[in-house]
């Protein structure tokens, strides 16, 4: 074997091959570019990636340790389905976290994150106006991001955004809906008014029913994309 046929055959098998494979199955998985039930053929993979079998067998098995995939030996591997009960779960912790991430702006201790959020509004704005559905999730979370950093708990979104993959996808899944990226906006306007105010529950209330919204719309969703959902923790 040459040396240049060498470093090739390195790059496709090499670790950092199955790093790159794993993030962008999970962003086109939590995207819903991989629709939930979608099979994942593992040559294709292969060919999409220009990689050998060792980085997709890597990647699929760590979307499967974190619920992306599900994986049935011996039959193949699917995008899971969103869980219900694990949604459920998952709202409550990150609902948890953030009354209090809000508690704490709203108390004053940090008045310079309030011009941050104001600048990530307008970013929300634009893409709302745009219809970038990407680009206005992205900035939705980078609220939400704000937010926690300026509490000084910005580890515990990295943690609380591990914990989201089953409402993360419920969003994304109500983001198009007629009326919701104008909602999402009117929230976030509502809860920085508060905070900026110093209205400690207020703040609180409002950010209690924006995280409760896509959750409570799942009904709706789950009729629009029956095939989608489980009523089951594991699926």
């Amino acid at each position: 074997m040459s040396r240049r046929t060498h470093n090739r055959a390195d790059r496709k098998a090499s670790p950092g091959a199955a790093l790159f494979v794993f993030e962008q199955l999970k962003e086109k998985v939590l995207s819903l570019k991989l629709a939930p039930a979608t099979v994942l053929s593992r040559s294709e993979l292969r060919r999409q990636f220009g990689v050998s079998s060792t980085p997709v067998r890597d990647a699929l098995m760590k979307l499967e340790q974190i619920g992306l995939v599900d994986v049935f030996p011996q039959s193949g591997t699917r995008v899971s389905l969103i869980s219900i009960p694990l949604a459920r779960q998952e709202q409550f912790l990150r609902r948890s976290v953030e009354l209090e991430v809000v508690h704490t702006l709203a108390s004053g201790q940090n008045r310079e994150i309030i011009h941050e959020l104001r600048a990530s509004l307008d970013e929300q704005r634009d893409y709302a106006k745009a219809g970038d559905f990407e680009r206005f999730n992205d900035a939705d979370l980078k609220f939400h991001k704000l937010m926690y950093a300026g509490a000084g708990a910005g580890r515990l979104w990295d943690l609380v955004r591990r914990q989201s993959i089953h409402i993360d996808r419920i969003r994304r899944l109500h983001l198009p809906v007629r009326g919701k990226t104008t909602q999402i906006i009117q929230d976030h306007s509502g809860i920085l008014k508060a905070i900026t105010e110093r209205d400690l529950s207020r703040a609180q209330s409002l950010l209690r029913d924006h995280l409760s919204q896509s959750l409570a719309f799942s009904e709706q969703l789950r009729i629009r994309h029956p095939k989608y959902f489980s009523e089951n923790e594991t699926n």
